[in-house]
């Protein structure tokens, strides 16, 4: 058939416009070049300690940063514990003697050739100790390193990772070769595995995304080449952000978690993929219409840049509502994420356009679209039965909102069962990890809580109170004045008429009845001097649990105002903000009561992070009012010439399959989070996951638009009414 003739067929492609995409392109080639390489450098920067992560007012912190007085160094204790079913054999303990002797020779496999000895925080004539369980079946070794002089070393987790892995080796050597069942753990033990878990984020998180989100685009655009357009525009704007953030990171001014490094990758390839799905979506809609792809381009992008631009704006301001957090891991996820939406957004508009302005029709091969295909809304809006959607909701639009609303209601109901008030580190895991197992050797054969003991900072004329209340008080053994750290019969060290009291937790230092028996010790020893502070691993526990339910009350408003302005200023409206706000929060709870009936009561997790709720919030809010942002605009549009009613139905209708696509691919993004074998970050990627489906499938597809259909031209109030 014959192609149609078109007022703009003739309109070309200026030569200014053909050079300045090709110098686009080539720019983000080389920011996707340098970038690359700053993410690769962002491992060395990690955090991944929970020390690192509280706030300077936070009791364990005070009482941490206290310490340099009492001691040389900060300790960081590594525990090796091992074995042996039957019981322990004569020369074992000399054998674990024989290792303690000549571990702080050891060379380590860091390329400065450095040894053992120059990590440890005991000078040396304080001889290390291997010491036998009382029912004879087990020992344990305890190696205070010296977390100061780790923290010198480029990349601090990676420096920790090489010794503890040293040491492994020297203990499978002497220990497991004699027939011990031995093991690495301990808060040193923990944080080396912590950073294992995490090296996969360079390369097989990232990559795991990627394949996924190409197995998407080739379903959705049918077209081997515009899928590699699109994946190209995420990773350069995942470069982008990731040299910025390296760039901030190693300047010392954001703290840089493996988790957060992992929610950037996934974020950005989301977010992007989102973005260019909208933009590509609209452009092959004008492709129909117009015969120039100048003109369609120049069209789709002026369509598309306000509702992608609210819909960064909102993340973004979202998240760095993340910075008024106490946590360092919440605060310092904030301009991370922020820094990697920015990087989506601008290579959305710049790169891709330029992509599909060089790629001109052909880029959708072998579907190209033309211009005498002017019916192809009503085919776009008859895919996946996205008009029979809108025809239903048009038809009983209070029914279909006030049903959905009754499901979330229901689901939401389960929110106060979701358990977030922590989980033991040796759940953290969802593989078997050396630390894990020696924690549970050690549990089984010593106080748990040995080698990690309860610090106490207490004026000198107290101390003996205090270690009356702790002989009396449920969990605790083993109160002593002063440090163990130190030449043997030293005198406890009095600095400022204060000392260090310490004692051993019957629980492991990282279970929620560890927790619960410092916050105990907390209560009984203000009623005797709220100048006395509690420290230690544990106590680093419930400051972050603590913090968590602080940083959730003040930031979670914060976000709500913020998403609201941004729906005010791009809608022009009161109304349809308010009614996406509501959904929006009603749509959260319904995720977070179904993450908990599954996480409870499916997958039987012991828990969860004490930050699951605020980080949930966070995305679910931020990122699942986009689909309502692009529904809206587009409905917006098609209500000033068919009115309130009609216009958001059409909109339903032919924006249905591009949301739901960007939807699924957040989804599926997000889900990637599972490669990395820790509880925090399956919990997050379900919530996120099954939270973005649900505003995609139920909020967007029906609660949204039935009770726009049944307000009607009073959704755009204050503006005129249609």
């Amino acid at each position: 058939m014959a192609r149609s003739s078109h007022p703009d067929e003739r309109v070309k492609i200026p030569f200014r416009v053909t050079l300045a995409a090709i110098a686009m392109i080539l720019v983000w080639f080389g920011l996707g070049g340098v970038g690359g390489q700053a993410m690769g450098g962002l491992s060395e920067l990690q955090e991944n300690s929970a020390a690192s992560f509280l706030p300077e007012d936070a009791e364990s912190t005070v009482v941490a940063n206290a310490l340099a007085d009492f001691q040389d160094s900060t300790a960081l204790p590594l525990i090796i514990v091992a074995a042996r079913d039957g019981g322990l054999q004569p020369d074992d303990l000399g054998r674990a003697q024989a290792l303690a002797k000549e571990l702080p020779g050891t060379s380590t496999a860091l390329s400065d050739g450095s040894t053992i000895a120059d990590f440890l925080a005991t000078p040396p004539q304080v001889p290390l100790t291997a010491v036998p369980s009382q029912d004879g079946q087990a020992l344990l070794l305890v190696l205070p390193l010296n977390a100061d002089k780790i923290s010198e070393k480029v990349g601090e987790d990676i420096a920790l990772k090489v010794v503890a892995d040293d040491i492994r080796e020297a203990v499978a050597s002497q220990l497991g070769d004699a027939g011990m069942t031995a093991y690495v753990t301990g808060p040193a033990g923990f944080i080396s595995d912590l950073s294992s878990a995490f090296g996969g984020i360079d390369g097989i998180l990232l990559g795991v995304a990627l394949v996924v989100v190409l197995v998407i685009l080739l379903i959705v655009y049918r077209s081997p080449v515009l899928p590699i357009a699109v994946l190209l525009t995420a990773v350069f704007g995942l470069s982008a952000a990731g040299y910025v953030v390296y760039r901030v990171a190693d300047a010392g001014l954001i703290t840089v978690s493996g988790q957060s490094q992992g929610i950037l990758s996934i974020l950005v390839v989301g977010a992007a993929t989102d973005y260019a799905l909208l933009l590509v979506s609209r452009y092959k809609e004008e492709l129909h219409r117009h015969a120039s792809t100048w003109v369609a381009l120049k069209k789709a992008w002026r369509a598309t840049v306000e509702p992608i631009t609210a819909s960064a704006a909102t993340v973004i301001l979202g998240l760095l509502a993340l910075m008024l957090a106490d946590l360092k891991s919440s605060s310092g996820l904030g301009p991370v994420a922020a820094l990697g939406i920015t990087g989506a957004y601008l290579a959305a508009l710049t790169f891709l356009p330029a992509m599909l302005l060089l790629g001109r029709r052909w880029i959708f091969w072998p579907s190209v679209p033309h211009v005498d295909q002017v019916d192809d809304e009503n085919k776009l809006a008859n895919r996946f039965g996205w008009r029979r959607v809108a025809e239903a909701v048009g038809r009983h639009p209070r029914r279909t909102w006030v049903g959905v609303t009754i499901g979330l209601l229901v689901a939401a109901a389960f929110l106060p069962t979701l358990k977030v008030s922590g989980v033991a580190q040796s759940d953290i895991f969802l593989t078997k990890v050396d630390s894990v197992s020696g924690q549970e050797l050690l549990a089984k054969h010593f106080d748990a809580g040995s080698g990690s003991p309860v610090l106490i900072l207490s004026p000198e004329d107290k101390a003996q109170d205090v270690l009356a209340i702790l002989g009396d008080e449920a969990g605790v053994t083993q109160p002593s004045l002063g440090l163990t750290q130190g030449p043997p019969g030293a005198p406890p060290k009095v600095v400022d008429g204060k000392v260090i009291v310490q004692a051993t937790l019957s629980d492991a230092i990282d279970s929620p009845q560890a927790v619960d028996t410092v916050q105990r010790i907390r209560t009984d020893l203000d009623r005797v001097d709220p100048q006395i502070l509690v420290g230690g691993d544990t106590a680093q526990q419930l400051d972050t649990r603590t913090a968590a339910d602080r940083d959730f009350k003040l930031v979670a408003p914060v976000i709500l105002l913020v998403v609201f302005l941004v729906l005010v200023a791009l809608l022009r409206s009161i109304v349809a903000p308010l009614i996406l706000m509501v959904a929006n929060v009603l749509s959260f709870a319904a995720a977070m009561g179904v993450s908990a009936i599954v996480f409870n009561h499916v997958l039987g997790f012991p828990g969860g992070d004490p930050t699951t709720v605020l980080y949930g919030f966070v995305f679910l809010i931020a990122l699942g009012i986009d689909y309502s942002i692009f529904l809206m605009t587009r409905a917006r549009e098609e209500s000033a010439h068919l009115g309130a009613r009609k216009g958001v139905l059409r909109a339903l209708s032919v924006t249905g399959g591009v949301i739901t696509s960007a939807g699924l691919v957040l989804a599926a993004t997000f889900g990637a989070l599972t490669v990395i074998p820790l509880i925090f970050l399956a919990q997050l990627a379900f919530i996120v996951a099954f939270g973005v489906l649900l505003d995609t499938l139920i909020v967007r597809s029906l609660l949204v638009p039935a009770l726009a259909v049944d307000i009607g031209p009073k959704i755009w109030w204050p503006a005129k009414s249609s």
